[in-house]
Formats: structure tokens, C-alpha cells, sequence
């Protein structure tokens, strides 16, 4: 076949055949346009600024599973119901002016911001002050609320979702993408604080739990292993902050080396091929450790924490992939900050294989429509896309 037939033959490369191929490293024509979605006052700010509401879906779908105006390409995701079931009831503590605290449906304790809040969206994190699992009686009524197999787990129309992903040209996800994890999990049940002392003070306990909630997991999704091949799975973990990970190799090998690896065997043969971890902060001591699990993409790489795409592509080369590592507040600086951010990401990057742009993080108010309209313009014309 000549030049030009291949040519051809690459650019009608589905949606999924392209991210299978990026995913593998391997050089493509084009590939996806994906971002993480927005804070709610990002929305208002576009409307403000005269975004066409009837001409985007932006605030009222999960960007994840694409977005016309900016062209994001479609995915879809297997979202098997993963929380406490029956959950807890929520309670208002207390509530003033400014704060409200609350217990969750988590069991969490929780003291928020009122002020600032813009369609959901708060413009600081919660206070956490108290966790539902404090000890080997309070885990035992919390793991009872994890029954694996109950009826309402798996979507009412699931039958009809895996009959149409069947014959699909679009990538699907076991899972969704904040979904499941070794260690998030650990820090929604008893908290950040409260685990880093309990590694030490129960590590029976601990490695309870996460042999608990990894056999949560492999016996839930069973049935979608049977009816589906997933391209791939994504672990939800946010173990780090801008100086490093949250716990370090050696706890990694005693709690998490082994779970890991026994839930990519499982899905391995069911036939995914590419596991994901999803990480804010500096997580970089984690990833050979990660990679010995069998996981090889890794996003969003926060700039502000110095995960380098390009160092760590180099350092890695093809036996990583990469989603991400454009700097947020870069692109927030106007069009000739986001052509040097782009142009000196994205060309090398795709040279070397195995990189997906976007920004390292949701898309903060700082970010106006129409810098954001140029930044995707200009990415699609650095992608293959223009």
C-alpha cells in the first residue's frame, strides 16, 4: 500500500482504535481530545461572558463522556454503584452565616463554606473532622453496608448498555473515574490523619480493610466482565500532595503491592489492557512501584507539584503513558501564554508516543470562554484535529 493509502487507512482510525494505539504507545494520526471538567463558578463565568447555552452541554453533563463545543470525544463508563448501602443519614450539626456542618452519606463529619458556593461547586475544600471508622467495631458496621451483590448495584438497563457497547467505536471504562481505589478508600473511611497513624498502630486492621475492598470490587464486577470488554480501568487514589506522596514504597509493598496485582490479573483476563491511576499532587516515588503492579497510564500530572510530562516521559519512554500536564494557571494567562504552554508540550511529547493533553486539573474561573475556545482550537490544530 502507498504512502497515501496509509494515509487514508490511519485517519479513518475510530475513536477506540486511536486511544488502543496511544495507549500502546504507537504513533497515531490524531488523538483524543479529552479535559476533566469544570468548577461551577467556570460555568457562570461563560454564560456571563455570552457561551451559547443551547449550543453546549457544559454544566449539565460529565465532561468526561465528551462535549460538542469543544469537540471532547465520547466515552463512556461502566458506573457499577461502589458506596455504602444503606448509606448514612444525613444530618445537619450545625449552621450559621458562613458554614454548615454535616454528616454525609459517607459517614463523613464535614464543616463547608457556604459563601462563594456556585452551582455545587465551593470555592475551598471542606473542613473533615470526623470519619465513620475508628476502630475494629466501627469497621464492622461499616463493611456490612458493602454488599457486593445486591440487585441495585448494576444499572436497571444494564442488559441493553452492554448490548450496545458490543459493536462500539468509542472507548468505555470499567468503572467510573473517582470510583474505586486501594488508598482513597482507606481515607474516606477513617481519614488522612487518622490512617497514617493507623498503619503503624493496626496494620492487621489495615490490611483487613484493603483485602476487604479489593474483593468488594473483583466480586462486583464479575458480571460486567462477562458481558463487556473494557478497554480500559481507572484506580481513583489522590495519595499525594505538591511534596510527595502520602505514605512511601515500603507501605505501598506491605498494604497495596499485592491487591494491586491481584485485581489487574483478574481484569487482565477478561481483556483490558490498560490500567490507569488517577493521582493529584506528586506522586512520582509511586510510579515504578505502580508500573511492577501492571498500571502504565498516569494523570493528570499537576504542574504546580512538578510532574514534568516530559521529564517523566523520558525517563519512562514507552513502557508509560501520560494524560495531561498542561498548566492550568498558564492557560488562564491569555493566548500567548497558552500557545508557548502548548507548543512546548504537546509537539515533543507526541513525538515520543503514548501522551494525551490536557489540563492537569478541572477547569478553574480564572480561565475565560475565550481563552478557553482558543486553547482548544489550537490544541485540535497541535493534535492531528484542525
Amino acid at each position: 500500500m502507498g504512502k497515501m493509502g496509509e494515509d487514508a487507512r490511519e485517519a479513518r482510525l475510530t475513536h477506540r482504535d486511536c486511544l488502543r494505539k496511544v495507549l500502546a504507545g504507537d504513533p497515531t494520526p490524531w488523538v483524543p481530545n479529552y479535559e476533566l471538567g469544570c468548577w461551577g463558578q467556570t460555568v457562570q463565568r461563560w454564560y456571563d461572558e455570552g457561551l451559547p447555552q443551547e449550543k453546549s452541554c457544559v454544566g449539565r453533563v460529565d465532561m468526561f463522556e465528551g462535549e460538542p463545543l469543544f469537540r471532547l470525544d465520547r466515552r463512556a463508563f461502566a458506573r457499577l454503584d461502589t458506596k455504602m448501602h444503606p448509606p448514612f443519614e444525613y444530618k445537619v450539626i450545625e449552621e450559621t452565616d458562613r458554614h454548615i456542618t454535616a454528616r454525609h452519606a459517607s459517614g463523613i463529619v464535614t464543616r463547608a463554606l457556604k459563601t462563594g458556593t456556585v452551582r455545587g461547586t465551593r470555592m475551598s475544600m471542606d473542613t473533615y473532622l470526623a470519619f465513620p471508622v475508628t476502630d475494629r467495631a466501627s469497621w464492622n458496621d461499616v463493611k456490612r453496608r458493602y454488599n457486593p451483590d445486591a440487585i441495585f448495584r448494576y444499572p436497571f438497563w444494564w442488559d441493553e448498555m452492554a448490548r450496545m457497547w458490543r459493536d462500539r467505536d468509542y472507548p468505555v471504562c470499567l468503572l467510573g473515574n473517582a470510583t474505586f481505589g486501594l488508598y482513597s478508600q482507606l481515607r474516606s473511611w477513617v481519614g488522612t490523619e487518622n490512617i497514617s497513624y493507623m498503619f503503624y498502630d493496626d496494620p492487621a486492621l489495615v490490611e483487613e480493610m484493603v483485602e476487604f475492598n479489593a474483593d468488594f470490587l473483583l466480586r462486583l464486577c464479575e458480571r460486567a466482565l462477562r458481558d463487556v470488554r473494557f478497554d480500559y480501568f481507572n484506580f481513583f487514589e489522590d495519595c499525594a500532595g505538591k511534596g510527595g506522596p502520602l505514605f512511601g514504597p515500603e507501605l505501598f509493598r506491605r498494604f497495596f503491592m499485592k491487591p494491586y496485582k491481584r485485581i489487574v490479573e483478574r481484569f487482565r483476563k477478561a481483556g483490558i489492557t490498560s490500567f490507569w491511576v488517577d493521582c493529584d499532587g506528586n506522586f512520582e516515588p509511586l510510579i515504578p512501584l505502580w508500573m511492577e503492579c501492571g498500571i502504565n497510564v498516569f494523570w493528570p500530572l499537576e504542574q504546580a507539584s512538578g510532574m514534568n510530562p516530559r521529564r517523566l516521559k523520558k525517563k519512562y519512554g514507552k513502557d508509560i503513558v501520560l494524560c495531561g500536564g498542561l498548566d492550568k494557571m498558564e492557560i488562564a494567562r491569555g493566548r500567548d501564554a497558552i500557545r508557548r504552554e502548548l507548543e512546548s508540550k504537546i509537539p515533543p511529547l507526541l513525538e515520543l508516543g503514548g501522551y494525551i493533553p490536557h489540563m492537569d486539573h478541572a477547569i478553574p474561573p480564572e480561565i475565560s470562554f475565550a481563552d478557553m475556545m482558543y486553547y482548544i482550537e489550537l490544541k485540535l490544530k497541535l493534535t492531528g484535529r484542525g
